[in-house]
């Protein structure tokens, strides 16, 4: 998949960095932020039928860094914040072990691609995936999804690590890419997600 699909049915977002605020092995559930942005164009997208979900690597949580329940209070303060704005997620994926231990769900491998996949018959060929590294872009693509990298978070970092260009403001989509390079540069979320509402209205 090189262009936008003409009708974007689901779009998978990574969590720190992408919807919410990066907070380094963040177990807060007070420290949770949405990015700017956002809120609106989730909305406009959820009205045009796009489901959201999230997948996240939580390495913190092998790595003893905090527990299964501060994770779940993280998510259950993110789902407050979402809910409070009109938006519900259709579900949710994490991954809870550390690289060392090789497994199959953390990103970039695909396993909570194919979780999600098989439990609600997505599709990768009308599937988004949004993310601030270079693993969230990998995984997209190892999933044969669209992928768009944001700046918030990692990004900058990761995109000058991919020698890609950025753009000043908006989305930019990249004429010519490496196997490795999102299809797509969005400042952030927010203009991510106004940017495939828009396409999607005219097409």
């Amino acid at each position: 998949m090189t262009t936008l699909p003409d009708n974007v049915h689901t779009i998978l977002l990574d969590r720190d960095g992408t919807l919410i605020r990066e907070c380094h092995y963040l177990k807060d559930p007070h420290k949770v932020r949405l990015i700017p942005g956002v809120a609106a164009p989730m909305r406009r997208l959820r009205e045009q039928g796009v489901r959201f979900y999230l997948v996240t690597n939580q390495s913190g949580i092998g790595r003893g860094y905090f527990s299964m329940q501060d994770f779940q209070a993280v998510q259950k303060r993110l789902r407050e914040l979402l809910r409070d704005q009109g938006i519900t997620l259709a579900g949710e994926a994490f991954c809870p072990h550390t690289p060392q231990d090789a497994c199959s769900c953390r990103k970039p491998a695909t396993g909570m691609w194919k979780h999600l996949a098989a439990r609600d018959h997505l599709d990768p060929r009308t599937t988004v995936m949004i993310g601030d590294k270079r693993a969230d872009i990998a995984f997209g693509l190892n999933a044969s999804l669209y992928t768009i990298l944001v700046l918030t978070g990692h990004g900058r970092k990761e995109a000058q690590a991919l020698e890609i260009p950025l753009p000043d403001q908006g989305v930019m989509e990249l004429q010519t890419r490496s196997d490795q390079a999102p299809h797509a540069v969005a400042t952030d979320l927010g203009e991510a997600l106004s940017w495939i509402a828009r396409r999607m209205q005219q097409r």
